[in-house]
């Protein structure tokens, strides 16, 4: 064969050589392949993980269990049932689950006893048991008050928002909207505790709920009494039949009522809440200015 031809036939399949890698680079992998490649990839970090955490995968989940156990030996079930009320009131935040709460109760106890124990030996030998006593005790108690705090808080706000959320609600309905289509505006376009209350009454209601028994659960989710009374209105209106817009409008003009008078009345709580200030921070002061001189020109003179 002459030597060009030779060298064409080289170059060609060169060419389509390359042609071939390229085209096997560059095309998309196939579904199976990729599905392959992601149930690769999943083994692989599920072996990494348990190859390079095996102690703490065995340690943690040991000394959870113990706690959680501990903790649900030293809260009775009466103990448990408020605190999940109160976690209802805080809004059931989503770090504090009740069984993180209840293994509180347990390092709460254990940290503070001993902090009280040590604080009590140096006092004395006598007070060491008092103080690990008192310790233990308060320290189950600290995550109480914390949720307790917690959903104080958040029931405040609340009260404070529930105005503008009928407000918004009232103008949903007049301009030609529904009952769930105006919560589901407000739930959308506002940011609080009320909006998160709304939306979750309005996700109960999509898995099957019916509203008279998502606004029932609200009310008994709070302890703002307005919401109360606004909830109790909304559910005997859909029993009735009633039109739920006059409803909305009366308990808007209400709120925006009390919530005037609120104003006002911290407003007249200044004056009694500043006296104690004035009397014992500001008057001695003024007394060390004005008399400060005198008395030093008493002693000097010698009268």
């Amino acid at each position: 064969m002459h030597p060009g031809v030779l060298v064409a036939v080289s170059v060609s399949a060169a060419v389509l050589a390359i042609a071939l890698v390229t085209a096997a680079v560059t095309v998309p992998p196939s579904r199976r392949q990729r599905m392959l490649r992601i149930l690769a990839s999943f083994e692989r970090s599920r072996n990494v993980r348990a190859v390079q955490k095996p102690l703490g995968g065995r340690l943690r989940t040991p000394v959870v269990w113990a706690i959680q156990r501990a903790g649900n030996l030293i809260t009775p079930a009466s103990v448990g049932a408020r605190l999940s009320r109160q976690l209802d009131f805080a809004g059931n935040p989503r770090d504090w689950p009740l069984d993180r709460v209840i293994r509180g109760r347990v390092v709460g106890l254990v940290v503070i006893g001993l902090l009280g124990y040590l604080g009590g030996g140096n006092l004395g030998g006598a007070y060491a048991l008092p103080g690990l006593l008192v310790g233990a005790v308060g320290g189950m108690i600290v995550p109480d008050l914390l949720v307790y705090n917690a959903g104080t808080k958040r029931q405040q706000e609340i009260g404070r928002a529930l105005p503008d959320v009928l407000d918004a609600m009232v103008i949903g309905v007049e301009s030609g909207l529904g009952l769930d289509a105006a919560m589901a505006q407000v739930a959308q376009l506002l940011r609080g505790p009320m909006p998160d209350e709304i939306n979750r009454v309005l996700q109960e209601m999509r898995l099957g709920v019916a509203r008279t028994v998502a606004l029932r659960a609200l009310g008994a989710r709070t302890t703002v009494r307005d919401l109360k009374t606004l909830v109790t209105a909304l559910v005997q209106a859909g029993e009735l039949g009633i039109s739920v817009a006059g409803i909305l409008r009366e308990h808007a003009a209400e709120q925006r009522m009390r919530r005037r008078q609120r104003a006002e009345e911290q407003a007249q709580k200044v004056t009694v809440k500043l006296l104690f200030p004035v009397i014992f921070c500001l008057f001695p002061v003024i007394f060390i200015i004005v008399l400060g001189p005198a008395i030093i020109n008493i002693m000097t003179t010698g009268f």
